[in-house]
């Protein structure tokens, strides 16, 4: 069981730290839809999937002292910045080898918007369906967002960037 949190502080550490709660829950999905071994189950929820499990093993991971959860007050919103502890690192060996097999995933995530994760992690969700028809998807459960084409384009070019 604890396998499993290892793999998130494991992901977290490679990444360098992640800014937003959003953000570090679209990231684990779009690794998870490329064949990263990530298990926790996701739902579409309003910013898209969502997974209340991880929602739990980072709140676990914090309370164990292996996560340490910053409150930034950015005035109009509180923001969330998470790093791993000296004890989150000695915990994260506990995996063996790494989750990734290609580190620089990570830096690439965390390198892109919460909006564009958003974006690629709605796309990803609805991946069953073909290429026009998840555009169409997007725009009815995202349409005040206004996803541009150019935006749609660069989120399906990242995608097959991700797999290779």
């Amino acid at each position: 069981m604890l396998q499993e949190h290892a793999k998130i502080v494991d992901f977290i550490s490679t990444a360098e730290g992640v800014t937003g709660r959003k953000k570090l829950q679209k990231m684990i999905y779009i690794l998870k839809k490329i064949g990263v071994p990530f298990q926790e189950k996701y739902e579409f929820h309003i910013y898209g999937p969502y997974s209340e499990e991880l929602t739990a093993r980072i709140e676990e991971l914090c309370d164990m002292g292996f996560i340490l959860e910053q409150k930034e007050d950015k005035s109009s919103y509180v923001q969330y910045r998470y790093t791993v502890t000296d004890e989150g690192l000695e915990f994260r060996n506990a995996l063996g080898k790494p989750v990734l097999e290609n580190s620089e995933h990570a830096i690439q995530l965390n390198g892109k918007s919460a909006r564009f994760l958003e974006l690629t992690a709605t796309l990803l969700f609805f991946d069953d369906l073909e290429q026009v028809e998840q555009i169409a998807k997007l725009h009815s459960v995202k349409g005040k967002l206004n996803f541009t084409e150019e935006e749609i384009a660069e989120a399906f070019a990242f995608m097959e960037e991700l797999k290779q």
